[in-house]
């Protein structure tokens, strides 16, 4: 059975359950959704209503305008779902609203062909799953990666198709709605990098574990949380920003990890005054480790971005191992000076040429991938009572000095403190062993908030 049959045949189930109603609001690529379940036949019992509100003016007077100019976008989405859901309610409650499972999907989307890189979009639906009972919603963010808008337009079908099936026929088992909403949609076709679902049917549904399995799964190649440990989207965070970056474990985090934290701050303002105002900064960690973080568990991720989020700072999780494909992603986003923050005993592993072998340039192909004039590696001192490791004390192997010298020279790799200014570098691993041991030292080792979620939760092996 092919992808648009096995969609007609899920808009078919749906339009054949005399309960479900409601109504489809379409912006930017036509009523791709709603055309699939005219296509499957007896639409007259699921559908009150379509729109495509495509002018911006008419769009404008039917859901109000944005106060930062944008149509695509989670705010717009929220306005177009309460507007059709309100007025399902309002118009036919009387009529049949005792017997029938009322929904609006919407979606707002910026299609396009090989020449826009960008496309995406916002897709939401709200529904009841008891007759006059509570609303219950599923927002997403997608970008749709088929290279033709037609391709395009095709994909948002089947998946909306999927949104509306899943709200009425899949979302009890917690573990099936992400498959359940990207079935029959092929890999490389659609990315998913936020998900949200809100209401009674959903009480047993955690977000962010949802949106760690987005990443997992390949769907996404990052999660974002903030402060508040809201789920946010890069598409709004980095809009016209300047990025800084530290990547760690954070099997707890640190004082070391604040400090190099606070000091590559210092540093990017130097470096950029004109872009200090215009910074966001993230505590970076990969589900796709090259050696030294083999956690399978998504709670383990969780306890880590919660332990980041008390001390006030944004958590990105993403699912790669390499530097210069984080960059690459993240130029998607922003074209404004991006600076990624790493510890000097990684410079190894960073010059490890094995690590690029399916370029074709090898090392110096990742390396100039990585670097530019608007992106550059800050180092953080390694160190230790023996010794101390900075940018200038380490030394490759001898066919790369001279690759990671021209880098050095051009001051896109640099020492962000010296040895003198800070104190050892405290790992993760070490702490760890003092929680494991009962040792309180570990206690005067992390911050404050940090220590009081280990008492209170007993995560990173305290027992």
């Amino acid at each position: 059975m092919s992808e648009n049959q096995s969609a007609l045949r899920k808009a078919l189930e749906v339009n054949r359950a005399p309960n479900i109603y409601g109504a489809f609001a379409e912006i930017g690529a036509g009523q791709e959704v709603a055309r699939f379940f005219f296509q499957a036949g007896k639409a007259s019992q699921t559908i009150a209503k379509t729109i495509s509100a495509y002018d911006m003016i008419y769009s404008d007077e039917i859901y109000g305008k944005e106060t930062s100019g944008r149509y695509v976008c989670e705010s717009r989405l929220i306005k177009m779902l309460t507007k059709e859901f309100s007025l399902l309610h309002r118009r036919l409650d009387q009529v049949r609203g005792n017997n029938t499972c009322f929904f609006a999907l919407a979606n707002t989307v910026a299609t396009g062909d090989q020449k826009k890189k960008f496309s995406h979009g916002w897709m939401g639906i709200r529904f009841q799953t008891d007759p006059m009972g509570p609303e219950n919603e599923i927002v997403l963010h997608l970008r749709m990666l088929d290279r033709y808008r037609l391709q395009q337009q095709e994909t948002l079908g089947i998946l909306g198709v999927n949104l509306v099936h899943t709200a009425f026929f899949r979302i009890k088992d917690a573990d099936k709605i992400i498959d359940s909403l990207t079935e029959n949609i092929k890999a490389g076709q659609l990315a998913i990098d936020y998900l949200r679902v809100s209401g009674p049917a959903f009480a047993h549904v955690n977000n962010h574990l949802l949106n760690l399995e987005l990443v997992r799964k390949g769907l996404s190649e990052v999660a974002l949380f903030g402060p508040d440990q809201k789920i946010l989207t890069l598409s709004d965070e980095l809009y016209q920003k300047s990025v800084l970056i530290q990547r760690g474990t954070y099997r707890p985090v640190t004082v070391t990890h604040l400090d190099v934290f606070e000091k590559g701050i210092e540093q990017f303002k130097k470096d950029f005054p004109e872009e200090k105002k215009n910074l966001q900064v993230f505590f970076e960690m990969t589900m796709n480790p090259l050696s030294k973080d083999k956690i399978s568990s998504d709670q383990e991720y969780l306890d880590r971005v919660e332990a980041l989020c008390s001390i006030g700072h944004k958590v990105m999780v993403s699912n790669f191992s390499l530097f210069y494909r984080l960059k690459h992603f993240l130029r998607g986003y922003t074209e404004k000076p991006m600076v990624l923050i790493m510890g000097a005993s990684y410079l190894d592993l960073l010059l490890d040429s094995v690590h690029y072998a399916d370029l074709e340039g090898g090392l110096l192909e990742g390396l100039g991938k990585l670097l530019d004039e608007k992106t550059r590696l800050f180092i953080y001192p390694h160190k230790t009572d023996m010794s101390c490791m900075t940018t200038k004390t380490f030394f490759p192997a001898p066919k790369v000095l001279k690759i990671y010298q021209h880098f050095l020279e051009q001051q896109q790799i640099k020492d962000i403190s010296g040895c003198d200014d800070i104190s050892e570098y405290l790992h993760s691993e070490d702490v760890r062993k003092l929680i494991t041991a009962k040792d309180k030292r570990w206690e005067k080792l992390v911050p404050p908030s940090v220590r009081e979620l280990i008492l209170q939760k007993k995560i990173f092996s305290y027992f």
